[in-house]
């Protein structure tokens, strides 16, 4: 009985000290690519998931580009009244079908392997040190099997953090993500989170199929692309054969990779990765 009082009191304070109603999010936290001229001490190091970014506003689960998404109601049911953000995530390499199970309206069974690791409290107004604090409380009074907190830990020195790094990618994992203690959950892009991969990846979108040679003929051979920079280069490879005979569309946003930048500011060895889909479920 005693337990039941202090939850619910619990969650009444956090009702409380929120300051803004749940509702669509005004957009979400987003990353910076890492660097190391920021004092390590200050972060928090934790897994980058290769999911599905997902802001749950107490009632409702959102993308990132301000979409209802249409979870069933037995995944979100013992889900708290209370603001979070995480990532709808299966397991490790398995970004496609999450992605799939997210945007199908006919896989309400397929919902039952998605986790919902959660590394946020974004209307609790506090510095993300107390923020993790209290998330902690909020997992583990949850009922909700589908609800997870992703694991924070410290790192010593940027030495360790690329070995670790490394043994991440080893496993499968996409990357690290750094989180700020002393920040305040803000709705825009800045060095209060960062990401650090083996690689860089951004979006942009098609612009024009370019005809295959060789084994390619009657295939693409590459596509023509402008990223947000208003930059317009070529991708060829990272396409499997089925996607070269299906590519894709004109118009379309897609994420690649790639190992630097010219001196023009293009980027250096781009490789195909995905499609994005729905340009309302990203990836943080």
């Amino acid at each position: 009985m005693e337990k039941v009082i202090y939850g619910f009191a619990y969650w009444l304070a956090l009702l409380l000290f929120s300051s803004v109603a749940l509702a669509k999010p005004d957009g979400m936290m987003l990353a910076k690519v890492y660097h190391q001229s920021i004092k390590l001490d200050d972060y928090w190091v934790s897994e980058k998931y290769d999911g599905v970014r997902a802001y749950w506003d107490g009632q409702q689960l959102w993308s990132r580009g301000g979409n209802a998404i249409a979870a069933p109601a037995y995944f979100t049911e013992n889900f708290p009244n209370i603001a979070l953000d995480g990532e709808l995530w299966i397991a490790r390499q398995q970004f496609a079908k999450v992605s799939g199970i997210v945007r199908s309206h006919h896989a309400s069974s397929q919902w039952k392997i998605v986790q919902y690791r959660v590394f946020d409290l974004p209307e609790l107004a506090k510095p993300f040190n107390q923020r993790l604090t209290e998330l902690k409380k909020v997992i583990k009074l949850s009922a909700s099997p589908y609800l997870y907190l992703v694991p924070q830990f410290k790192v010593k020195s940027h030495v360790e953090l690329a070995q670790l790094l490394d043994a991440y990618t080893a496993k499968g994992a996409e990357g690290l993500m750094l989180h700020k203690g002393s920040s305040i959950y803000s709705h825009k892009r800045n060095d209060d989170l960062l990401k650090l991969k083996q690689f860089v990846d951004a979006e942009a979108t098609v612009i024009e199929h370019l005809k295959g040679k060789g084994k390619y003929q009657d295939m693409l051979g590459a596509i023509r692309v402008k990223n947000s920079a208003g930059l317009v280069f070529k991708i060829g490879s990272g396409f499997s054969d089925a996607q070269r005979r299906s590519p894709p569309p004109i118009g379309s946003v897609i994420t690649y990779k790639y190992t630097g930048e010219t001196k023009t500011g293009l980027p250096r060895f781009p490789v195909y990765l995905r499609v994005r889909s729905d340009a309302r479920l990203n990836k943080n």
